[in-house]
This record gives C-alpha cells, structure tokens and sequence, in this order.
C-alpha cells in the first residue's frame, strides 16, 4: 500500500507521547526517582501531550475532507478508529487533571487512581491503533496479533526511552530503570523479529482464483479494464524492490533496537546517548512504519494483475 507520511508521523509521534505518559506514571508507582515533584513530572507529562497530540492532528491530513473528521467518532461499537479517538479524547481532560494534582500536591491518594487511569487510556489508544491495522482481513501481512502487540511494546519502548533521557537530564538514578528500558527494547524487538520472520518471504494467502471463485483452474488476466492509474491501483497496488525492503529492515533494526540497546547499556549515567538514542531510535521507527505501509498487499491487487496476496 503507499505510505501516507502524515499516519507514519502519526503512530510514530503518538506512539512515543502515549508510552511516554505510562512510564510517567509507572515510574512514581514503583518508587524510583527523580519523580516527586511537578518540577520534574510536568515537562515529561507536555512533552506526551505535545507528541499525542501532534500525532492525532497530522493523521487528519491524510483525509481528503478534514473537516469531516468528527464522523470517526460515530462508530464506536464497530470501529477501531473510533474507538480510539474517543479513548484519546478522553485522555486530554485527564492528563490536565493529573497535571493539577501535582502542582496543587493535596490528594495524593486521588493523584494516582488519575495516573493509573490515565496510562490505562494511553495503552487503550496504542492498542486500538494496532487493531485498526490489524482487524483488516484484507490485508493478510496486518491481519495477525503481531500487529496490535508490536504497537504497544514500540510505543512503551519509545516512550521509556525519552523518559529516561529526562530523568537523566536531571540527576536522576537511571540504572534500574534503564533495566526496564532494556526489556521493553527486547520484547519489542522479539516481536518485531517475529513479525519479519513470519513474513519474510512472499506467502500467499488469497489468489485470483478466491478472488473469481472459480475453483483450481489457471487463470490470468488479459485486461485491467483502463487505460490509466486509477485511485485503487494508486493506494492498494504500490510496488517496493525487494533489496529496498531489506535495507530499510537493517535501518530499523540498527536505528531503533541496536544503537538504543549500545546507548542504554552504556550511558545511563549521561543524558546526551540516551537523548542521541531516543532521537535515532524515532528515525529508526519512522523507517519501521513506512516498511509496515509499503509491504503491504490488499487484496483488490487481484483485480489488478497481481496473481496472489
């Protein structure tokens, strides 16, 4: 399919907001520091938003009507799309609230059942972008649990990542929690690695012949029916050269596992590596996400020449 840029900045951009937020209210829950005061929690709890919400309005330029965009709130009994907007509706309110019971500290009790909450909606929000991808049985490289799991555990490494720069940043003690940082990087990684391997050559889930029910016989295509590029074969029959996918797959794979894993395993102690690899490990995911877009096949290429999906 051809990658929209404004939806990979999206689950990019939103995918290190949200998991930058449930670190933000993981770490005061298990008692590390560098988390007791709003003068250390308010910059990293802006920066989610911020990240949030630029990736939520970026994803509407991919709409060919913006202005429309309300109507993906409409469905939340059937949609994923909507069920994520609401779920990231409802966590703005929430987040303001969090911010006013750390800098007005009275209530602590109530300050976490608001952080508990609020992470819960950010990891519902990761999980429904997953499964917007994934509830496609359309596209067979999305249809898999690889998909949702790979968006929660990208987003709650990245995320980690540039909460532990921060906590760097100020004199915090970073090394237990560059641990967790490190096995969230791992579980990501084995997730991704799987998702990979089980697509790693061409599989063919649906052919012309499911496409026409016409049982086992061969059949090609004599004509697509027009003369010039038409809005399906534009969006659903994009073509990446195979040596231009494995390059990219190095690219994600350095850029957003293994120079992070080098920086974190050796600098926990300086925030300029762990800032460097945050920075380096967006690129790598921005590399992650186009592959994710531009490998995959719908299965209206049928209709258009291609033999299978």
């Amino acid at each position: 399919m051809r990658p929209a840029l404004s939806v990979i900045f999206f689950t990019v951009s939103s995918g290190v907001g949200l998991g930058l937020l449930v670190w933000l209210v993981a770490m005061p829950l298990c008692g590390f520091a560098g988390y007791q005061n709003a003068a250390s929690v308010l910059p990293m709890l802006g920066l989610g938003m911020a990240l949030t919400a630029a990736g939520l309005l970026s994803s509407t330029l991919h709409l060919a009507n913006p202005k429309n965009a309300w109507r993906a709130f409409s469905q939340v009994r059937t949609s994923w799309l909507s069920r994520e907007g609401v779920l990231a509706v409802a966590l703005f309110p929430l987040a303001i609230l969090y911010a006013l019971l750390w800098i007005f500290p009275l209530l602590p009790t109530l300050r976490t059942v608001v952080g508990v909450i609020l992470a819960a909606l950010a990891l519902g929000v990761l999980y429904c972008t997953g499964m917007i991808y994934a509830c496609l049985k359309t596209v067979p490289r999305w249809h898999t649990p690889l998909v949702p799991a790979g968006y929660l555990l990208l987003g709650l490494y990245s995320g980690a990542l540039v909460g532990l720069a921060f906590n760097v940043e100020r004199g915090g003690a970073a090394s237990s929690q560059g641990v967790i940082a490190l096995a969230l990087l791992v579980a990501a990684l084995i997730v991704k690695s799987l998702y990979y391997l089980k697509f790693r050559a061409p599989v063919t889930v649906h052919s012309i012949n499911d496409a026409l029910t016409l049982g086992p016989k061969s059949i090609r295509l004599l004509d697509v029916g027009h003369t010039h590029g038409t809005f399906l074969t534009d969006e659903f029959c994009f073509k990446l050269a195979r040596g231009h996918a494995l390059a990219l797959r190095v690219i994600a794979i350095v850029a957003g596992f293994v120079i992070p894993f080098v920086a974190i395993t050796l600098g926990t102690r300086s925030v300029l590596p762990l800032s460097v690899a945050a920075l380096v490990c967006a690129l790598g995911l921005l590399a992650e996400r186009w592959l994710f877009f531009a490998e995959a096949e719908h299965v209206v290429r049928l209709y258009h020449g291609s033999s299978r999906v």
